[in-house]
């Protein structure tokens, strides 16, 4: 068997993976980004009690609560770790047999993007997800040099750039530093702690039941972490939770803004915990460059002003934010001096 992996490895394809909460990213070396899919998988229980793959990603996201009860749409990861190991498994053979044409017969090299601070317990799961998906070998990189990798920080030179990244299940703060992290912190409280938290607050004021999925919606197209000078509105659908019937409401920007400030406020809680242990030497840089922003998160309208206004320092939204861990786990993947200086293994 090890025999067979080095053989088709000098075939394979080395990828690099940001395995998500809310999306997987993959890329091939040397190229873009070549997958960018909802790590969610819907699977369906055959006759033998066995479960097999009906959908991936997208597909699979849209069948989320629409499902009859032979089928399940999962998502695996769960603030940014492995929640459903089988899963998860299930999901990074398919997508590596998606990379190579429906073949499963290669074995890549895999750098894949994790939170800070996993346990080992967590970090092993993580790793033999992706062997047991064929991959020959695995490499992990921790999110907050990957974002600052991603968002073009000058992460070898002898200055302080602190980065934080509001993925799906984490939010990732980091200070980096002569290739590496001086100071990390990592949050459960991100883009579905959000989610979450709308769907609470349109439940209490309006006795109006939605989901995940018009949550995330609300989020995006009207959420904002500042007051607008033009308040947004939309009209929002559901069943309300007294009556019993289905019914719509009126949600405002306001509303969303009120419904996020709790979350939002233990990010900005995060960051100045972060900024209180930076040594001073890096604290003076950081001052002269500011904060950069990458995730999803950074997307949501004002969050820049709000975290300047709280800890009295620029900050700046990267280019291309949701697409920055991804980047920077395809250059650590790229480079191999610069992946073993910032990657860690089991």
């Amino acid at each position: 068997m090890a025999f067979l992996k080095n053989l088709f490895g000098f075939m394979s394809k080395d990828l690099a993976i940001d395995l998500g909460t809310a999306n997987t990213l993959v890329l091939v070396k040397g190229k873009e980004i070549v997958i960018n899919e909802p790590s969610v998988v819907a699977v369906k229980t055959n006759k033998y009690g066995q479960e097999e793959i009906l959908a991936v990603g997208q597909e699979a996201k849209e069948m989320i609560g629409k499902t009859p009860g032979s089928i399940k749409a999962i998502r695996p990861m769960k603030d940014g770790v492995i929640a459903d190991f089988n899963t998860t498994e299930m999901m990074i053979e398919y997508f590596i047999k998606k990379i190579n044409g429906g073949k499963k017969l290669s074995s890549p090299r895999v750098v894949i993007c994790v939170p800070y601070g996993l346990t080992q317990v967590e970090r092993k799961a993580v790793r033999e997800s992706a062997l047991n998906a064929g991959a020959r070998a695995v490499h992990l990189i921790e999110e907050p040099m990957a974002a600052a990798i991603g968002a073009g920080l000058p992460v070898r030179e002898p200055n302080g750039n602190l980065v934080v990244d509001i993925g799906g299940g984490t939010t990732e703060i980091g200070v980096t530093s002569l290739g590496g992290l001086v100071i990390s912190k990592s949050i459960r409280v991100a883009g579905d702690q959000l989610d979450m938290a709308i769907v609470e607050y349109i439940k209490k004021k309006f006795n109006l039941l939605i989901g995940d999925r018009v949550a995330e919606m609300l989020k995006i197209d009207i959420g904002t972490a500042t007051k607008l000078e033009e308040e947004l509105s939309t009209i929002v659908k559901g069943r309300h939770q007294v009556k019993g019937v289905l019914t719509s409401v009126t949600v405002t920007s306001e509303d969303i803004r009120e419904a996020i400030a709790a979350p939002l406020a233990q990010i900005a809680d995060a960051l100045k915990n972060v900024l209180e242990q930076t040594p001073p030497d890096l604290a003076g840089d950081i001052v002269e460059n500011g904060i950069v922003l990458t995730g999803g998160g950074a997307l949501i309208r004002g969050i820049d002003k709000y975290l300047s206004d709280i800890v009295q320092l620029p900050v700046y939204i990267a280019e291309e934010p949701l697409l920055a861990v991804a980047k920077g786990t395809g250059e650590a993947l790229n480079q191999i001096d610069l992946l073993q200086q910032t990657s860690y293994e089991d």
